[in-house]
């Protein structure tokens, strides 16, 4: 999944998703299924000339991962960061992650963003 982020590569990060899950960018709605994850991130990814997650700490137990990151994007070549956490669920029989809750300041992620024009994803 982070490869595929970095890759900006939008159909082969919505392949590791299962076909009905979730990606929910906390306090919103949640996103469901391939092609509404799929949709919104483009928004970002698509207008991103570079992304890069970095990983400060991760965790795992059976089906479940933890990871505080700090999310990089350069749009219009300037970078934009923002601390996050997520946490993944993951279905053991397939492989593929059927929920994704990222949580993140959305008051710093806006801020960051509002010279950059029209963006969205939340």
């Amino acid at each position: 999944m982070l490869a595929a982020i970095e890759a900006r590569d939008v159909p082969g990060l919505v392949a590791c998703f299962a076909e009905n899950g979730v990606w929910q960018n906390v306090p919103h709605e949640p996103w469901v299924g391939h092609a509404e994850i799929g949709a919104r991130l483009a928004a970002v990814l698509d207008r991103s000339e570079r992304v890069q997650w970095d990983v400060v700490t991760a965790s795992f137990a059976e089906h479940r991962a933890w990871l505080e990151r700090v999310d990089r994007f350069w749009i219009d070549g300037v970078e934009y960061a923002v601390r996050c956490n997520g946490v993944l669920e993951v279905d053991p029989p397939s492989g593929l992650i059927r929920e994704f809750r990222d949580y993140v300041d959305l008051g710093e992620w806006r801020a960051r963003l509002r010279a950059a024009g029209p963006l969205s994803t939340g």
